[in-house]
């Protein structure tokens, strides 16, 4: 006879699904471009990439977005490549707009995969849709910056942070790119659980049950070092492979799920325990970490899966930007 998480209300005991259990001690944020499915899930913050946005994109009820981007930039007098990258960053601006229209707090915006060693590229690139969503009359307040975690990346999110533009770490696989964007500033990171669990899956064909999960364990890690040290930086769980990785992780500072997990969770009224307190976190063992940028790069190349995952995502997000750009082009 499984158990199930109740309330009392109106005298009668009335079963709690595990979303809600959930956001009683972390931050839900959905993963997703598809504003349907965010205003479906109701989540505090939203998350985009351009994988998320190019499929969205394709969608016929988003199509007024790319139509929009399209039209407001198409006469403008700039190289083919200039109006392409033009008309993306206001596109994904345009998929940010409306889903603040419907989140209460932020919603996160990421820059050119292209850009990832580039520090003043990317700095640029971030500028540009502060600068942007400010014509749309959103503040910055309102906007994260989603930033690859590579040594450049890092540095570009410690001179936007001195400027009060908040950055949202991405592709973050490891402990030192953790310590490292803490150390720049950064308000928010996203380490990348389900990719940390593929890599070990595939490299030991082996099956991890969740509380074995090296993703969730590498959250663990970077959570405990975070509330030890006092770091302000909020730590937000991503790229979830099952149910299971999540409520490894209830009391994170944030949880960023997509819509069929979102679903999932909603529908098990299964308690949801807290597994990450900050407290209990405070007392940990874990040693402080010092880190330059020979000892960031030498630890980051000493560390496979990170090295290879971080590559990889970034190989990723470019593929799916060309991508964008091609579908524009041919709106053009």
């Amino acid at each position: 006879m499984s158990t199930v998480a109740t309330i009392e209300k109106a005298g009668q005991k009335q079963a709690v699904n595990q979303l809600e259990q959930l956001k009683k001690f972390t931050k839900i944020v959905a993963d997703t471009g598809d504003i349907a499915a965010i205003r479906e899930a109701q989540p505090l913050d939203a998350t985009t990439n351009p994988t998320l946005i190019f499929k969205a994109a394709q969608m016929p009820e988003y199509r007024f977005l790319l139509d929009k981007a399209v039209a407001d930039s198409k006469n403008a007098p700039l190289s083919p490549q200039a109006k392409l990258s033009q008309i993306t960053g206001d596109l994904l601006v345009l998929f940010g707009v409306e889903i603040l229209k419907i989140v209460p707090g932020r919603v996160s915006t990421e820059t050119d995969a292209r850009l990832s060693f580039d520090r003043d590229a990317l700095i640029e690139c971030a500028h540009n849709f502060i600068s942007l969503y400010q014509k749309h009359g959103v503040a910055r307040e309102r906007i994260l910056i989603k930033i690859a975690s590579t040594w450049e990346g890092i540095r570009a999110a410690e001179m936007l942070q001195k400027e009060g533009i908040q950055c949202n770490m991405t592709l973050l696989f490891s402990l030192p790119q953790a310590v490292a964007c803490a150390q720049a500033g950064a308000r928010l990171i996203s380490p990348f659980v389900g990719r940390i669990l593929d890599w070990y899956k595939k490299s030991t064909g082996k099956d991890y049950a969740p509380a074995d999960d090296p993703g969730v364990q590498s959250v663990h890690r970077i959570y405990a070092y975070y509330k030890k040290f006092g770091y302000p930086t909020e730590v937000m769980g991503a790229s979830f492979r099952n149910a299971g990785e999540i409520l490894e992780l209830a009391g994170c500072d944030l949880l960023t799920i997509s819509p069929q997990l979102l679903a999932e969770l909603k529908g098990s009224t299964a308690p949801v325990p807290r597994k990450l307190d900050p407290a209990a976190a405070a007392k940990s063992d874990v040693q402080k970490l010092d880190l330059d940028e020979r000892k960031f790069r030498w630890l980051f190349n000493e560390d496979a899966m990170a090295t290879e995952k971080t590559s990889e995502g970034i190989r990723n997000f470019e593929a799916d930007t060309v991508k964008l750009e091609k579908m524009i082009a041919e709106r053009l």
